[in-house]
């Protein structure tokens, strides 16, 4: 059961901490009540206090008077008396005590009569009292006080007080003089007694009152915070609702406008914003769309007359020998050119399959070792002609994931290009690592970088970080882009680091199962994330696969 409890609790814990985090109303309101009840609490004891202080002072100064009286005048009583022997003495107490018993300033009072300790035999040996309270009741520095005094004095001097607790734990006041009794002047401890019970009856309503006041106050402020955090925050969280469905591509929604005050000039505002927002966008959509039709209308529409321009300059390329030299360079010019012409209309038409949502993949267990060394094969001319060595370094001897060899193949194969155009003849590592539930491939160069600007543009259509650069293979400027919806395809992450003159990596994570999805890719991306490099660990691990001169 308290595990239960606790278990409840925490989640209600949770669930207000939740909302607090989310509700601005919510934050609102409990932070109002948070401060009235402190307010209140602070304003409340500084009441109590005072009116206790008050009540207190004024009483005490009433039972003072009413003491004072009543002792002194029982004390000349006493003093004055003609009794001469016990049983006189004895009426002369038991009239005269009772005199001080009975209902002053609204409070019960009783009396206490007992003797004082000496040597001496005492005429009356026993205390006389009228309530419950005893000598032994009456504080140590009352008493003493009270036998330390002068009885034949009955000024207000020498009636001495002090607050008590009586004996069924009710507060109350005693007052006490010393007096003396015939026929041989015994000495005594006279006290007059005044129970506060009905005065802390009385506090304690005031205090009730005070707690009734607060919890109203506090309702009443409670209520006042909710309805104007509701009539000011009420529009803010209709306007949070219309943008998380505009930004859900319900373009239509908008914001009820009531009355002409600052609110509804605020949902006219967003209205207007929103109605704007929706032409713009459905401008820009109708301009992609007709883009998107005019590239795959284009570059299918040049499909046919590019094969008979290649099938010529095939024709022309084969003949070279026999020309001239004049001829023969633009011969293999053209050649070259309508190559580079064929791989921009393969690309245009592939990102036109994209756009058009027809791409789809064609899943089966791969293992990416074999796509790795497929595609340095296919760039060892490059790798040579570019004087760059070609390094797998991996830990693994295997990395089997769920993909489409064909993409991932040519995403490994843009990646591992333009590191060998872009590396100035430094070594190209490729680095291959998997996890429980992701494969990373890491193509690193030590070429001239790009700054982070140029990281967050590389993967954009036609973006170059030079455009005046001229290009050692050409290149469409399509690749990576289709590298990254090709990643996009297998739910995995396609990213890219660089630093000018340290080189450049980009950084391939599938998941071993696809849809399955992962939290981290297992290779590092920049040498921030590994002290000793990128691909130094795993170059020094044991399994490491070199291929020289690729």
């Amino acid at each position: 059961m308290a595990r239960h409890g606790d278990a409840f609790n925490r989640a209600i814990f949770h669930r207000i901490a939740r909302q607090w985090r989310r509700s601005l109303q919510f934050k609102t309101v409990v932070s109002t009540l948070l401060l009235v009840a402190l307010a209140g609490a602070g304003i409340g004891a500084f009441l109590s206090h005072q009116i206790a202080g008050s009540l207190y002072e004024e009483r005490l100064a009433q039972f003072r008077t009413e003491a004072t009286t009543g002792l002194s005048k029982v004390k000349d009583n006493f003093r004055d008396t003609a009794a001469s022997d016990r049983e006189s003495t004895d009426r002369l107490v038991m009239d005269t005590l009772p005199l001080l018993q009975g209902q002053g300033a609204d409070a019960q009072r009783t009396y206490l009569l007992t003797p004082l300790p000496t040597d001496d035999p005492l005429y009356i040996t026993s205390s006389v009292n009228s309530g419950t309270i005893t000598a032994n009741g009456i504080p140590v520095a009352l008493s003493e006080t009270v036998a330390a005094s002068e009885a034949s004095e009955s000024d207000a001097d020498y009636v001495f007080w002090s607050p008590l607790e009586l004996a069924s734990g009710e507060p109350g006041i005693a007052f006490g003089t010393k007096v003396t009794l015939p026929p041989d002047s015994s000495e005594y401890a006279l006290y007059l007694i005044y129970d506060l019970q009905s005065m802390q009856e009385t506090l304690d309503k005031i205090h009730g009152i005070l707690w009734i006041a607060g919890f109203l106050l506090l309702a009443i402020s409670g209520t006042i915070a909710w309805i104007v955090a509701k009539a000011g925050l009420g529009a803010v969280s209709d306007a949070a609702a219309v943008s998380e469905k505009l930004a859900a591509g319900e373009l239509q929604e908008r914001m009820e406008v009531k009355g002409e005050d600052e609110v509804a000039r605020l949902a006219a505002s967003f209205n207007h914003m929103a109605g704007t927002l929706q032409d713009q966008i459905t401008q820009l959509a109708t301009l992609s769309r007709m883009q998107q039709v005019f590239v795959s209308d284009v570059s299918h529409e040049l499909r046919t007359p590019l094969t008979t321009v290649r099938m010529a300059a095939e024709v022309l390329y084969d003949a070279r020998e026999s020309f001239d030299p004049m001829y023969r360079r633009s011969t293999e010019l053209l050649y070259h050119q309508v190559e580079r012409f064929q791989a921009l209309l393969a690309d245009l038409l592939e990102i036109s399959r994209f756009d058009a949502g027809a791409a789809a993949l064609d899943l089966e267990p791969t293992d990416v070792f074999h796509i790795v060394r497929d595609v340095i094969d296919a760039t060892e001319p490059l790798a040579n002609n570019c004087g760059s060595e070609v390094i797998i370094v991996s830990r693994e001897a295997s990395c089997v994931v769920d993909a489409d060899p064909r993409r991932i193949e040519r995403i490994l194969r843009n990646l591992l290009v333009n590191a060998l155009e872009h590396g100035e003849g430094e070594p190209i590592e490729i680095a291959i690592a998997a996890s429980d539930d992701a494969v990373g491939i890491a193509v690193r160069d030590h070429g001239i970088g790009m700054t982070e600007e140029d990281a967050g543009h590389v993967f954009d259509r036609f973006w170059r970080a030079d455009p005046a650069r001229a290009r050692t293979t050409g290149g469409s400027g399509l690749g990576l882009s289709i590298a990254t919806e090709d990643t996009r395809l297998h739910g995995g992450r396609l990213e890219a680091w660089g630093e000018p003159g340290n080189g450049s990596c980009f950084r391939l994570t599938l998941p071993r199962r696809h849809g399955a999805g992962f939290e981290a890719s297992p290779v590092p991306l920049s040498p921030r994330e590994n002290t000793a490099g990128p691909l130094a660990l795993a170059a020094a691990a044991p399994g490491r696969e070199e291929e020289p001169d690729a």
